[in-house]
């Protein structure tokens, strides 16, 4: 299930970003912007997106250890924690 809803979000942003920048060469082919600022603001946007997805990241990362202290299940550190302990 969570594949399915990550899959659907990446084809989301890939379809969005096709649009933008056709949107943008549309304006760019008709002069109603410069070609450096076409791609300073496409730049801006590939930018915006990337730090939105670390901070996506970061707090999937967060629910998903607090979902696995909640239900204690052992983490590989635990893992290993217990096989020196063993030895």
């Amino acid at each position: 299930m969570f594949k399915d809803l990550l899959y659907t979000g990446i084809g989301a942003a890939v379809v969005l970003k096709e649009k933008v920048e056709a949107e943008v060469k549309k304006l760019q082919d008709e002069g109603k912007i410069k070609t450096d600022d076409a791609k300073s603001f496409l730049d801006s946007i590939e930018s915006k997106g990337r730090d939105e997805e670390q901070r996506i990241k970061e707090q999937f990362k967060n629910a998903l250890k607090e979902v696995i202290d909640e239900l204690g299940i052992a983490t590989k550190a635990d893992l290993e924690q217990l096989k020196e302990s063993l030895k």
